[in-house]
């Protein structure tokens, strides 16, 4: 068994806010090589974790475990893979969690995942779970001490019906093992901090990350913030039209109005930073600086 990685929860005891960031793995086996030397350009800011994400409907499970295990062993990186229902049993799924355990793992993000491919509704595999909240439980039954980081919607998750019932949902999940939370992507602060009164309202009091993403493509922002029911300020859509057909000045707007997110953020006291960083290191790199500018 490998030495166990320190848990989340345990960081942000120790400090805030915390900076992390997020990659997902390569549709080839032939690009991951590239997405680890993204991650090695990282490591020099020093987040304190990166997770790992699924393809969509689960498409790259096993490409998501190698990715985790080489940012583990190779670069020394804390690694928060995650770990989604789609296309998999409880028995599937334990053998997988008792793998992340063995290897040293000590967070994973614990999701339902999107629907499978080819498909618009999430449909159970037999024998499988149907709810983020199933699967949280069980990871908490099957080994407790590991950190189980939530999904968390400013905006509501697309198949909610309403943002109130989405947190009603959320609740459930915390109750169910969740450690912390990180939330989706959004381009309105007011967003996040209205969602997180109202969080507390419900009776939830784990940490929440704020989820960050970075504007690096007009057309690209536009379709992930429809699949995430995320908004964009007309602020921000008025800058992008200006130099839409100029990819760096595009790109620079894009950062720019990431850094003015995390600077308010980081002002009103918020337990980290999480950013999707669309396995890019140049972006990555320039708003990880920016936050060890301040705190190193």
């Amino acid at each position: 068994m490998n030495s166990p990685q320190p848990r989340i929860t345990d960081l942000l005891k120790e400090k805030s806010p915390l900076l992390s960031v997020e990659f997902f793995p390569p549709k080839s086996e032939a690009n991951v090589d590239n997405l680890i030397e993204t991650a090695r350009k990282i490591t020099a800011l020093k987040p304190d974790f990166t997770s790992v994400t699924y393809g969509a409907g689960g498409s790259t499970r096993s490409r998501s475990a190698s990715v985790s295990k080489r940012m583990k062993d190779e670069l020394d990186l804390r690694v928060m893979p995650h770990l989604t229902c789609v296309n998999a049993t409880r028995d599937q799924l334990g053998e997988i969690v008792d793998e992340f355990y063995d290897e040293g793992y000590r967070n994973i993000m614990a999701l339902r995942g999107d629907p499978q491919q080819g498909q618009e509704v999430f449909t159970v595999t037999e024998g499988g779970f149907g709810y983020a909240s199933d699967l949280i439980a069980y990871i908490q039954n099957r080994h407790p001490e590991i950190c189980l980081g939530i999904a968390g919607y400013p905006e509501k998750h697309p198949q909610a019906p309403s943002l109130n019932s989405d947190i009603e949902f959320l609740k459930v999940k915390a109750d169910a093992g969740g450690s912390f939370i990180t939330t989706q992507l959004f381009f309105d602060n007011a967003a996040y901090f209205s969602y997180v009164d109202r969080v507390r309202a419900a009776g939830i009091d784990l940490p929440i990350i704020p989820g960050i993403m970075p504007v690096l493509s007009v057309a690209q922002i536009k379709r992930i913030a429809k699949l995430c029911d995320a908004s964009l300020p007309t602020e921000l859509e008025t800058q992008l039209d200006k130099v839409q057909g100029d990819v760096d000045a595009v790109k620079q707007v894009g950062i720019n109005w990431a850094q003015k997110q995390m600077s308010e953020l980081i002002e009103q006291g918020v337990a980290g930073i999480h950013l999707y960083a669309l396995n890019k290191a140049d972006a990555a790199i320039e708003l990880m600086s920016t936050f060890r500018s301040s705190h190193p």
